[in-house]
């Protein structure tokens, strides 16, 4: 495998290999716009792995960086699966300065929590004192002039 080189911030990522992935292949964001793509890593730490120049994986965080983070959005494009490049992603992210002294990091996964357990991740301490509103759909309502 080639090096892989983790860069940070929206001005260095694919948004159109991001994009592409969030709206065709995953489970949480199908058919999501690219304009809500596009606006969404405005205000996230924005992660992505490189191999040879080309973007093969991503991950944002959307923080106040001193408090709390919810960690989203986190792939590996299929071809580039199980070479470790989602652990690097994930240590280069909890490696930062403001990432050690947050009081509260969440997420949501479907299918990786052994993966993220590797890294601290556990059930909420208190599941009784979690609420959300969940609209699954509602990025389909907008169109790309967002």
């Amino acid at each position: 495998m080639s090096e892989v080189i983790i860069k940070t911030g929206k001005e260095n990522m694919d948004i159109k290999v991001i994009h592409r992935f969030l709206a065709e292949d995953s489970y949480w964001a199908k058919g999501i716009p690219y304009a809500m793509v596009n606006h969404s890593l405005d205000h996230s730490f924005c992660t992505g792995a490189f191999i040879n120049g080309e973007q093969v994986a991503f991950g944002r965080v959307i923080t106040d960086y001193y408090t709390f983070a919810w960690f989203a959005d986190f792939f590996v494009l299929p071809a580039y699966r199980k070479q470790g490049i989602s652990k690097q992603i994930l240590s280069y992210i909890l490696e930062q300065p403001w990432s050690k002294r947050l009081r509260r990091k969440m997420l949501n996964t479907s299918d990786a929590h052994g993966l993220y357990r590797r890294f601290e991740f556990k059930e909420p301490a208190n599941p009784s004192g979690l609420l959300e509103v969940y609209n699954p759909g509602i990025h389909l309502q907008y169109k790309e002039s967002l």
